[in-house]
């Protein structure tokens, strides 16, 4: 007889090291944002605290960890920030090249690009965006 069990499907959370693997990944990328000078006037006033914790939360959700966010929403935060299509994509790439640093597995990085991409409107100004 052969003893079989149903297996829940692994998260991409669950799969990169869960909340720990989550902190590291916001902290180095926060230390390469707040580093680039085209990127670190957008954090002059922000609680940089908070910030790194809502992040986490996000990327938590991203991820397919639990569901803790409870702050605004992303076109609420950013668009009165009026950022442009360049900062977004370096932001991004701040972001996949601190995963990759990391050793995330290549397809956990594509997931990320991808709800990247399906989330830049919400994010860039719409004055910015291409075809705008």
């Amino acid at each position: 007889m052969t003893v079989t069990s149903e297996t829940t499907p692994v998260s991409h959370y669950q799969r990169i090291g869960g909340a720990s693997s989550v902190k590291a990944a916001v902290e180095l990328f926060y230390d390469r944002v707040l580093a680039d000078p085209e990127l670190a006037g957008y954090f002059t006033d922000v609680d940089m605290a908070g910030q790194r914790r809502h992040l986490a939360l996000m990327l938590t959700v991203v991820l397919g960890g639990p569901n803790e966010y409870t702050g605004r929403g992303l076109a609420e935060a950013h668009q009165p920030m009026n950022i442009p299509v360049a900062h977004y994509a370096k932001v991004g790439a701040h972001l996949t090249e601190v995963l990759t640093q990391l050793g995330v597995p290549a397809d956990v990085l594509a997931h990320v690009r991808t709800v990247l991409g399906e989330v830049q409107d919400q994010v860039v100004a719409t004055g910015n965006r291409p075809g705008a």
